[in-house]
């Protein structure tokens, strides 16, 4: 054995020693530096479209609003502002594009009173504990969220010329707020105070009456998602109703007809709205969010549950609820992942039953527990668990309904997707009536895409919709594009602008763009 392992040494290190000279008898290998590629300047052309004057119209989708907020970075990459940058090589010449600046590197959210009252800024990933894992989007001005995301100031009126401006992007409006002047006037309920600042003439003007005077020869309009969307992101709890579908679609075909009688050459493109409830927003916090440990599931059992069940088998018996009413209602709770307890507004209401001995039994007049059905908003995380009047009994969530805002139950979801099909058929209706003139950039067929295949891969990178770091598209507040996915959402309007005007727009790089920021930690 020994001899076999003095053979293979030895015939290793000849072997070696024969390569080493023949390697020595070789060529000197001279390296070389690599050349540097050469920078592809992107070219296009305009096809039968004009950008000269170029004209966004919109919500705070337009206005480059995200993380909750209003703020300059958000700004400086709104949709429309990146798609000027890649007209402007389609039509050959450096297009100008004002847009009222806000001035602030925090922003202002559209949170406010009438009269105003303080507006606080962008939301950030926060992990209070360090721990990047348990980052969760947080309000600015919460304790511990280091400087500079504490923001208490209002925001100023545009100090710029407001007859150049390009961008009427209005965060918070309703398609029938760009048709009125009350959204200029702080006395009037459509009072929007981020238009006010940029407003020519305040309460006296409408948004359509500004955009008209800059004389667009083309415009991107993409409104209607607030007429949805707000009753959404409230729970559907009334208190932001959807748009009836009549007014919806007259507000509609007036302010594009208004846009296109201004002009018998200006062209444009309409965005479809999409459908709001797979947004980040109503998928970050699960329906089963509530984690409970074997005691004190027995604990909320005993106290809670057995109570409520007995009582609920009794109404059964007296005919006041179905079997099936009941096995909806039943509250369990195990050791692991429990539904979490809410307010369901659809059900039978028990209270002038709970009265005497079940007198206790009154804030669960409306009750049950989530199933795989229900969507919960993101602000529900704000709630979820937290203590009611700080009694360590009354959890929220858990032995507490959740309120109706917090989550959406099926029958509101329906009313949502409803609005949102028929909202879509007017937008494209509308535009097939001026067929030669208007593109439909179908952003909720390309949404609908996206959220099915779950990523999407571009200039060697890869996005997600979600708004975790390095891939999501969305900002912090769940529902806005981060300044990559605003880049995503412009090259959806390029695609449509090329197909329907001949035009060879470049797409907008999304590498060239910044997504959501690695979570902050407590303040030093």
């Amino acid at each position: 054995m020994n001899t076999m392992k003095t053979f293979n040494i030895k015939t290793f290190t000849i072997a070696l020693g024969a390569f080493v000279i023949v390697s020595c008898k070789q060529d000197v290998i001279t390296l070389t530096p690599p050349t540097a590629p050469t920078p592809v300047t992107p070219t296009g052309s305009k096809g039968n479209a004009d950008f000269t004057k170029y004209v966004s119209i919109g919500n705070s989708l337009t206005a480059g609003f995200q993380a909750g907020a209003l703020f300059t970075e958000g700004q400086q990459n709104s949709f429309p502002l990146i798609l000027s940058k890649q007209f402007s090589i389609a039509q050959g010449a450096t297009l100008t594009f004002n847009q009222p600046d806000i001035n602030s590197v925090n922003g202002y959210n559209s949170s406010y009173s009438s009269p105003p009252s303080v507006i606080r800024g962008r939301l950030v990933l926060f992990a209070a504990d360090g721990v990047q894992a348990h980052a969760v989007p947080t309000p600015a001005g919460a304790t511990g969220v280091p400087a500079p995301y504490n923001t208490a100031d209002l925001p100023t009126p545009f100090g710029g010329d407001k007859t150049k401006l390009n961008n009427f992007g209005v965060p918070g409006i309703i398609l029938a707020q760009f048709l009125t002047p009350d959204t200029g006037n702080p006395a009037k309920a459509a009072y929007n105070p981020l238009w006010a600042r940029f407003a020519s003439q305040p309460g006296v003007k409408s948004i359509l009456d500004d955009v008209l005077a800059q004389q667009p020869t083309f415009f991107t309009f993409d409104l209607g998602n607030n007429d949805v969307l707000g009753y959404a992101t409230t729970g559907g709890d009334g208190s932001i109703p959807i748009t009836d579908q009549t007014p919806f679609t007259n507000y509609y075909q007036t302010a594009i007809g208004a846009l296109m009688a201004a002009s018998s050459t200006s062209k444009g493109v309409v965005s479809t709205i999409p459908n709001v409830t797979t947004i980040p927003f109503f998928y970050t916090v699960k329906w089963n969010a509530v984690p409970l440990d074997a005691a004190t599931a027995a604990t909320v059992t005993t106290n809670l549950a057995n109570n409520y069940n007995a009582f609920l088998a009794g109404m059964k018996q007296a005919g006041v609820l179905t079997a099936a009413e009941v096995t909806a209602r039943t509250l369990t709770y195990v050791a692991g992942q429990n539904p979490i307890l809410i307010t369901d507004e659809t059900l039978t209401d028990l209270s002038p039953y709970m009265a005497g001995p079940y007198a206790g039994l009154l804030p669960y007049a409306k009750a049950r527990q989530t199933t795989a059905n229900d969507l919960i908003p993101l602000t529900a995380g704000g709630i979820l668990g937290t203590l009611v009047s700080n009694n360590p009994q009354m959890v929220n969530g858990v032995t507490v309904p959740l309120a109706d805002k917090y989550v959406l139950i099926p029958s509101e979801t329906t009313a949502i997707l409803t609005a949102t099909a028929n909202y879509n058929t007017t937008i494209k209706n509308v535009a097939a009536s001026f067929s030669t003139r208007i593109a439909v950039a179908d952003v909720n067929a390309a949404f609908t895409s996206f959220v099915n295949y779950q990523i999407i891969g571009s200039d060697g990178i890869f996005i997600t919709p979600t708004f975790s770091p390095p891939t999501g598209a969305f900002s912090e507040d769940g529902v806005h594009p981060n300044s990559r996915g605003y880049a995503y959402l412009a090259n959806i309007f390029i695609d449509a602008i090329n197909a329907k005007f001949s035009a060879t727009v470049p797409h907008a790089i999304l590498s060239d763009y910044k997504g959501v920021g690695l979570p902050l930690g407590p303040a030093q």
